[in-house]
């Protein structure tokens, strides 16, 4: 383990000494390090603490500190451990100590500071007083299912942040608040563009108005690029017999997350949890030739997936998911080309949203230990395997060789990027699949007139819109590029007699396919402005007397104070210029 790994584990120990110091009858579970820090999990019974609470734990935690406690190293036969946690009644570590049993554990270590004992594999530092006061903090509480069961007994779940330095946890702090300032859930609120209701249920998501401009601007700009590269846009139906799921593999993959519907006709279907069993039926509706090929297949649709209700939340995760989805269906000869230009999609697209150069690439392949997970012939996969990596190393993507990431039927380049807060988030993928038109008894006739079964290529470029927006309300802070503002100009009257010509503005801005509104309210010029920049939009006109004459407009753009004067005809110009280039 890393050094800060290390601070991070013994911190969760010193919680559980001044936990147990302040509240002697509790129960402790399990107490890892994590990415920024550390949690507990522990069993307070009747017992209900908040996120007041906080401030004295800690203050004992920094005692313990202070004291310089050693962290002792003890094994114990098993069956020694078992017996004691059954004697103590220590429910959560003897649920561990018996799975460790059944593992073929015959010894354990515990770590032992000040009056606290645990179950632990270590390593921790010497002493308490090894860590560095203000290298960390208290964060949260929250709840959490016992071994994330939802069957199981809530928890309390305390988290923490470390870090190596007061510094680095000061530079933490700082954008875990920016972080909250451009969370989706509070931007898509104020911005309104999407809602949530009780009577349709969570994680079923309803997009405004302005919510809805900016999906339609992100469709109509992915599907402009695929089709450069010669996709055609299908549709397919939301249900299916549960048969097609059977022969794709994804019945069994998604056995716990199937929607099912039924009627009183005696109609029994599913909701799809994919795409791509119902577009290998489009390739499988007439006979194909290798000339036909490559056949490309795009489509923005829903699927449905039951997760967890315990984990549905804002938009990053939906039972409803509108997944921007495409299929490419060629020749083994042609699968290194299609990949290319898959990638070179993923670079157009990512590069209109300032996203590309900060990314890193996955290559995603079969955990070899479990070849079950998997469906398909180990010779296809690793053919998949070496054509992902030759394209790796022509397009100098550098991927990363990532062991067990592959999905059902192959392995794929996952491309993973950092938003403007450097929180990473992984969307794009390029996915090769041997294995699914053989199921499905996929065929073309190649030139000696025999029959074989193409390669199929799956992809997604910007995943799901739902995840996809979420990612970029952050990402933008709300403050989106002109080509997918929800308004694009904000047009404010001075006064009354003002409003006729900001209203006949609108509308030729409206004959122009641009997005305009109006403030014409009885409110003053400065609390309008004050609105439309609370708004975020790009940019706002105040129309007065001058202005009115219809040849100068006063123009103020977002993020500068001044407001310039420029001929309607160069802004407007300036406008067109500026969504076609999507900067």
């Amino acid at each position: 383990m890393e050094n800060l790994e290390i601070q991070r584990h013994s911190l969760a120990h010193i919680l559980a000494l001044a936990l147990l110091r302040t509240y002697p009858e509790i129960k402790f579970a399990i107490g890892p390090d994590v990415d920024n820090g550390f949690y507990y999990d522990i069993d307070f019974a009747d017992k209900k603490i908040s996120d007041a609470d906080l401030v004295e734990i800690e203050k004992k935690m920094k005692h313990i500190i202070k004291q310089n406690l050693k962290f002792v190293r003890s094994e114990k036969d098993i069956d020694q451990a078992i017996k004691e946690a059954q004697e103590s009644n220590d429910v959560y570590k003897l649920e561990i100590l018996e799975d460790l049993k059944k593992e073929g554990e015959s010894q354990v270590s515990f770590y032992q500071l000040g009056e606290f004992s645990d179950l632990c594999r270590g390593p921790h530092l010497e002493s308490t007083g090894k860590v560095k006061v203000g290298s960390f903090k208290l964060d949260k509480i929250a709840g959490a299912y016992w071994r994330g069961d939802e069957k199981n007994k809530m928890l309390t779940r305390i988290y923490g942040l470390a870090f190596s330095s007061p510094e680095d946890l000061k530079d933490y702090l700082e954008i875990a608040e920016e972080a909250k300032k451009r969370d989706h859930r509070k931007l898509g609120k104020e911005l309104d563009l999407f809602c949530f209701s009780d009577l349709v249920g969570p994680g079923l998501p309803l997009f405004t108005p302005k919510g809805m401009i900016i999906i339609d601007a992100l469709r109509s700009h992915i599907e402009k690029v695929c089709r450069r590269y010669g996709f055609e846009k299908v549709m397919t139906p939301h249900l299916a017999k549960i048969s097609l799921y059977e022969t794709s593999g994804h019945a069994k993959k998604f056995s716990e997350e199937l929607f099912h519907v039924s009627s009183e006709k005696g109609h029994d279907f599913v909701i799809k949890p994919v795409q791509c069993p119902h577009q290998t039926q489009i390739y499988a509706s007439r006979a194909r030739s290798y000339r036909d090929l490559p056949i490309k297949y795009m489509e923005s649709e829903k699927q449905y997936r039951a997760e967890k209700s315990g984990e549905v939340g804002g938009l990053s995760r939906v039972y409803a998911i509108t997944v921007e989805d495409g299929h490419t269906f060629c020749r083994l000869d042609q699968t290194k080309e299609e990949i290319k230009s898959l990638v070179n999609i993923i670079k157009d697209f990512y590069s209109a949203l300032g996203l590309w150069g900060k990314h890193w690439v996955s290559l995603s392949v079969r955990d070899y230990s479990s070849p079950d997970k998997y469906i398909g012939d180990p010779k296809d996969w690793d053919i998949c395997e070496s054509i992902l990596e030759d394209v790796s190393n022509e397009m100098g993507l550098g991927a990363k060789r990532i062991e067990g990431e592959a999905a059902l039927y192959g392995p794929k380049l996952d491309f993973m990027f950092r938003d403007s807060l450097g929180k990473e988030i992984q969307i794009p993928t390029v996915q090769l699949d041997f294995a699914t038109p053989k199921r499905f008894n996929l065929v073309y006739k190649d030139r000696d007139g025999s029959e074989k079964n193409p390669v199929m290529i799956h992809r997604a470029i910007l995943g799901s819109y739902e995840r996809f927006l979420a990612l970029i309300i952050e990402h933008y802070g709300g403050a989106f590029p002109l080509w997918m503002a929800p308004v694009q100009v904000k047009i404010i009257s001075v006064a009354e007699k003002h409003i006729e010509y900001c209203q006949k503005l609108k509308q030729e801005f409206l004959d122009l396919d641009l997005r305009p509104d109006l403030d014409i309210e009885n409110e003053t010029v400065a609390n309008k402005i004050r609105k439309a920049v609370s708004e975020k939009v790009p940019y706002i006109i105040v129309v007065g007397d001058k202005e009115s004459k219809g040849k100068i407009l006063a123009v103020r753009k977002r993020g500068e104070q001044k407001i310039e004067e420029i001929k309607k005809n160069d802004f407007i110009e300036a406008l067109k210029r500026e969504i076609d280039d999507k900067k």
